[in-house]
């Protein structure tokens, strides 16, 4: 009998055993892979097939431990399709924190949606994502998709590590390709990696790396492609939307793109044809006539967002976007272009990295790149930049989406590498002048004028846009050292023409000035605190990028309280540093009135790792003295 028992629990507890995925026990993870991780990708292997010119086939593997919420975006269980690229199989399967399984999901269970609501034409671009809400951390995601296609001109980036605060047990890529499609590929951020390439010949790579540490988000660092490993690969004989393409330069590739891509789809209704005729009228000048027909376009149609590497490359037919009045970048380009085309204005489309953080086309890797398109116009020596998703933006504005990096411009004869605009630092400006009145028992009571051109007019213009509510939220926040603020007035001017917009503020305060016994103390600058936080990071190891650089100007005139003598005023201030200048002033014009000055100038640069301290204490010695107060003691 006790034989027996015994041969059970044997029984049971093996059958446990197996009915657990040891390798999945989250308890199995090492000490120094969950520091600072919100997920641990155990395995992530890619194995990319290219049959031919015309056939690619991904299979993905991909196990990944979420040890809190915010891991939760690692699992990256994602997959698109459209009438080129099929999903053969997909499926995922969930485990406890032992191995256990929990739930097995199958492709009828994955969430499919289109990757645009609100449009039809747009109907075969659609995806199937895992939608999953855990009862518990961690678990662990065994992610698993083969798709097919017949696009070779896109091969996915391979990044060994996918993001801040995760870490990586074993990433592995393996490409095959025949050996007479031109296959080619450029290493990024490797000097310092933990990736190994096992294979490279004429017909195969493969690389693997193992036990990549989770790095912390840190503060003002370049752009994560410019500083964690990839691989960027490509086909000098691909294929894309239903056309072969052989490009070894970026001129044949633009030329291709231009005859086989974009070539038909610039079609206008007579009528609209006739209504921009006239709208022009006699105008002669190339820009002025841009111009209105940016203005109409603005007016007329409507954007409409599509998934990043959905929906295509071809733009759909100028003709559709002016009867439905709407289309994603691709569309609304375009259809500016055709429009423009008919009013003989020479235009390029030009296909580019739009994100608030710069990041170049690589103009030394002739491929299909980019994420955003966006209207070039010649002018003079230099483009014009239209920006033709917006119904608000100034014409031949920028801002700080598409600003300052290297685009592909497409034209009929072949494409070129070419910066747009930059703004330079000292043009992206703040100008303030203002005052303010204290009240005998600190109650503060002023207004403000405050114009913002360049870069600034871009983060600005914002809130023009917003309902009332968010507009005065907006400034509480800005505001947000003065306690008990009263928002009496908000109005807004916004000249497109010279892109500068104006805000005007009036405000209020109870006891914005600390009083004591005989005394009031208050903080001179009431109206443009510096509010840059920088915080200390021990053993910094991306480096220091500041992208875009800035000029404050600010001029406010103080009233002071009727009875109080002035015991101390802060001394003038000024400070010099490879970051930036910094400076004000305080002028007494009498006894109840003062002028404060102040100028901050910060630089744009990128600066190593060593460098970021001193840039830290740069930052903190401006907010010290921006927190600089004003005594005053009240007269006997």
């Amino acid at each position: 009998m006790i034989f027996k028992n015994i041969s059970f629990l044997f029984l049971f507890f093996t059958s446990f055993i197996f009915a657990q995925k040891l390798e999945y026990n989250s308890l199995n993870i090492s000490d120094s892979l969950k520091e600072n991780a919100n997920a641990v990708v155990r395995l992530n292997q890619i194995d990319i097939a290219i049959a031919s010119q015309r056939s690619m086939n991904i299979t993905t593997k991909r196990v990944v431990t979420v040890l809190n919420e915010k891991g939760l975006s690692t699992i990256d269980a994602i997959e698109s399709y459209d009438k080129r690229t099929n999903i053969r199989n997909i499926e995922a399967t969930v485990y406890d924190i032992l191995g256990k399984e929990i739930k097995k999901i199958k492709r009828k269970d994955f969430k499919d949606q289109s990757a645009v609501d609100g449009g039809t034409l747009f109907s075969d671009n659609r995806y199937l994502y895992l939608d999953y809400t855990p009862v518990q951390y961690p678990f662990t995601v065994v992610f698993d998709s083969e798709i097919e296609t017949s696009t070779t001109a896109f091969i996915p980036k391979w990044y060994p590590s996918s993001d801040y605060f995760v870490s990586v047990e074993k990433s592995i890529l393996n490409v095959k390709y025949p050996d007479n499609l031109g296959f080619k590929k450029m290493e990024f951020n490797f000097s310092n990696s933990k990736s190994d390439k096992t294979i490279d010949t004429a017909t195969q790579l493969s690389y693997t790396a193992t036990n990549i540490l989770a790095q912390k988000q840190e503060d003002y660092s370049p752009s994560f492609s410019s500083v964690f490993p990839n691989v960027m690969m490509g086909l000098e004989l691909f294929h894309l939307e239903g056309v072969d393409g052989n490009a070894k330069t970026w001129k044949e590739f633009g030329q291709w793109y231009s005859d086989k891509i974009l070539l038909g789809t610039t079609d206008l209704p007579d009528e609209t044809k006739m209504k921009v005729k006239a709208l022009v009228g006699d105008e002669k000048d190339p820009i002025k006539k841009a111009k209105l027909i940016y203005n109409f376009v603005q007016q007329k149609v409507r954007y409409i967002s599509i998934q990043v590497g959905i929906g295509g490359w071809k733009p759909m037919l100028a003709s559709d976007v002016d009867r439905l009045g709407y289309g994603d970048c691709k569309a609304l380009t375009n259809y500016t272009k055709a429009l423009l085309d008919v009013v003989n204005v020479p235009s390029y489309y030009t296909i580019l990295y739009g994100d608030r953080k710069k990041l170049s086309i690589q103009s030394n890797f002739v491929s299909m790149q980019g994420n955003h398109v966006i209207l070039s116009i010649p002018n003079r020596n230099n483009y014009t930049w239209l920006e033709c998703t917006s119904q608000d933006d100034p014409f031949g504005y920028q801002g700080t989406f598409t600003d300052d990096r290297e685009v592909l411009v497409i034209k009929p004869d072949g494409a070129e590498i070419v910066r747009t605009k930059v703004y330079e630092d000292n043009g992206n400006t703040q100008i303030s002048k203002g005052e303010y009145a204290l009240s005998a028992n600190g109650d503060f009571s002023g207004k403000i004028t405050i114009a913002s051109e360049g870069s600034q007019y871009n983060q600005k213009a914002l809130i023009e846009n917003r309902q009332p509510t968010e507009k005065e939220a907006h400034y509480k926040e800005y505001w947000g050292h003065i306690n008990n603020l009263k928002i009496n007035k908000i109005s807004f001017s916004n000249d497109k023409d010279k892109i500068r917009l104006t805000e005007n503020v009036a405000i209020e305060a109870v006891n914005y000035g600390s009083l004591t016994p005989n005394k009031l103390i208050f903080a001179v600058n009431a109206f443009n605190k510096t509010n840059a936080y920088v915080k200390r990071i021990r053993n910094r190891k991306n480096p220091l990028e500041i992208q875009r650089g800035f000029l404050d100007e600010d001029e406010i005139t103080i009233t002071l309280p009727s009875g109080f003598s002035t015991e101390f005023l802060p001394e003038n201030y000024e400070l010099n540093s490879k970051f930036g200048n910094y400076k004000t002033e305080i002028i007494k014009t009498d006894a109840a009135n003062l002028v404060y000055r102040r100028t901050l100038f910060v630089k744009k640069g990128l600066y190593s790792n060593k460098e970021y301290d001193e840039y830290r204490l740069f930052i903190e010695q401006i907010s010290k003295n921006d927190n600089a107060k004003i005594i005053l003691t009240q007269n006997q």
